[in-house]
């Protein structure tokens, strides 16, 4: 992995509908601006809940029903809200790492019947273009000793140990099924092997 250059911003008080977090800004040699969210003392900690949330803006932002992601974001700030400690490193990758023009013009060729590996693909795009070296970045910043990753994704998993992240465990996030994002919840389980 190549060692990227990162400039971090001061931590701030983040008050949310699921309690008191810190927040960081963190931004990448590229120039991508990333977040994290801290919840308790987690520094040089072990058995820390973490998420690393992809951002989706029609998700996130405007609930879109069409993908889980806004549902797993919610999930993972509840849980580590009730758990006390652990961390959302939020990055800036938009539908899978294709940006967010590219996954506009992949859901208009999924209103036409497309699934979404098959409008990547008819993009001249990869399944998933995300890669996760800004959340190794931030969890050795952070000593973290070894985390419980909230995921559903083996892929993800595979990065993190890679990369020398001790992964002791695996919090599922299963997300609700709509007639909007049944075919995208069946084509993550049954075409990406996410663990649903």
């Amino acid at each position: 992995m190549t060692k990227i250059k990162y400039n971090y911003s001061n931590l701030a008080n983040l008050p949310t509908a699921y309690g008191s977090f810190k927040i960081q800004s963190f931004k990448d040699e590229k120039g991508n601006e990333h977040a994290i969210l801290i919840k308790g003392d987690v520094e040089n900690r072990a058995d820390v809940p973490v998420r690393i949330h992809s951002e989706c803006l029609t998700g996130d932002a405007f609930s879109s029903l069409k993908c889980d992601c806004n549902y797993q974001l919610n999930y993972a700030l509840e849980y580590i809200s009730m758990f006390g400690f652990g961390i959302i490193i939020y990055l800036r990758q938009e539908g899978r790492g294709i940006g967010f023009f590219n996954k506009i013009n992949a859901y208009n060729l999924q209103d036409n019947g497309r699934n979404t590996i098959e409008a990547n693909h008819d993009l001249g795009l990869n399944n998933d273009e995300r890669e996760y070296s800004a959340a190794v970045e931030v969890l050795n910043k952070l000593n973290i000793q070894s985390v419980k990753l909230m995921t559903n994704n083996p892929l993800k998993i595979e990065y993190l140990k890679k990369y020398g992240i001790n992964v002791i465990d695996r919090v599922s996030v299963i997300s609700k099924k709509n007639t909007f994002n049944d075919q995208y919840l069946e084509v993550k389980k049954h075409q990406l092997s996410h663990m649903l």
